[in-house]
């Protein structure tokens, strides 16, 4: 049985039904890995391909994403009771936590998942503010998205270009358009890196004092350029640190002793991986799911290798 998490009204299903999601068999998609003066600022560039008439999936909690759809209208469906439609240029915001989409196909996509220091770099906007949207992304990034954005969506129809060429066109753009960071605050968001790769339960109090911020102000700062305080966002990354090990297809005992160690018990796991994941433990290492063990894999968990 499939024991994947969503919120019911997904589709009116309590969780757990096999038919809740769409079977990842359906899916097809190619990462693409930015070329190395980028890759600071972009994990991962990807091409996304379902034709079903109707797609349900979920977000894992990630930093933002710049998304392009040429095929497929839908919506996100976030917990605090919005519902944002997808643009055919968009900018996904930081989530806060797993969130469902539903999307009436074909659905296909293409674009750039960004690092915390991407999303700084590109927007220049604060990531907790703007936290769990789905919004056009003309309204943050301005007008010229938009004039590379709808060409790459004509040849990506027109069959000019593949999905490959539009996703490496929109990591030319981010790259074309990146502003600087203060020197201080990139200290700051490597030390957070440091940080959060070092333990499952990091003590926030060894955050206070980094390039020279008090307490206080690293607390802002976190939030600002990862998009939740220090101990939320720890708690965020002891999940998917989690679910990244729990979906290699070999786990260690001492991988399996640490992961133990860091939640209270059994279910306390469970809940965690479910709210920032959207699914069960137990749908982690399902060799049927290749989709879901690249967002959660190790290697684009970049927050912890700044």
């Amino acid at each position: 049985m499939d024991t994947s998490i969503a919120p019911p009204d997904l589709i009116g299903r309590p969780p757990g039904e096999d038919s809740m999601l769409t079977s990842p068999a359906l899916i097809a998609i190619d990462y693409i890995a930015p070329p190395p003066q980028l890759a600071p600022f972009v994990t991962t560039l990807y091409h996304f391909r379902c034709d079903e008439p109707m797609i349900r999936d979920i977000q894992p909690a990630s930093i933002g994403n710049l998304c392009l759809f040429p095929h497929g209208t839908g919506e996100m469906q976030f917990a605090q009771g919005h519902r944002d439609p997808n643009p055919p240029i968009g900018l996904m915001t930081p989530l806060s936590r797993a969130t469902p989409i539903v999307v009436d196909g074909p659905f296909h996509a293409f674009g750039a998942a960004l690092t915390p220091l991407g999303w700084a770099a590109l927007t220049g906007l604060h990531a907790g503010q703007y936290r769990d949207r789905l919004l056009p992304a003309s309204t943050l990034l301005g007008p010229a998205i938009n004039e590379i954005g709808e060409r790459l969506l004509a040849d990506y129809r027109e069959g000019a270009l593949s999905g490959r060429d539009c996703a490496r066109a929109v990591g030319d753009f981010i790259a074309q358009n990146l502003k600087p960071i203060n020197p201080r605050h990139l200290e700051l968001i490597a030390a957070t890196g440091r940080w959060l790769a070092a333990s499952f339960n990091p003590d926030v109090s060894a955050l206070a004092g980094v390039a020279g911020y008090s307490a206080r102000q690293v607390q802002r700062l976190v939030e600002r350029y990862f998009g939740l305080p220090p101990r939320a966002l720890a708690r965020k990354y002891r999940a998917l640190r989690a679910a990244a090990l729990l979906s290699a297809p070999l786990l260690s005992l001492q991988d399996e002793a640490e992961i133990a160690e860091a939640f209270f018990d059994q279910p306390h796991m469970i809940r965690e991986i479910a709210h920032f994941v959207g699914r069960t433990p137990a749908r982690l290492s399902d060799p049927s799911t290749p989709y879901l063990s690249e967002m959660i894999g190790a290697r684009n968990l970049r927050e912890l290798n700044p």
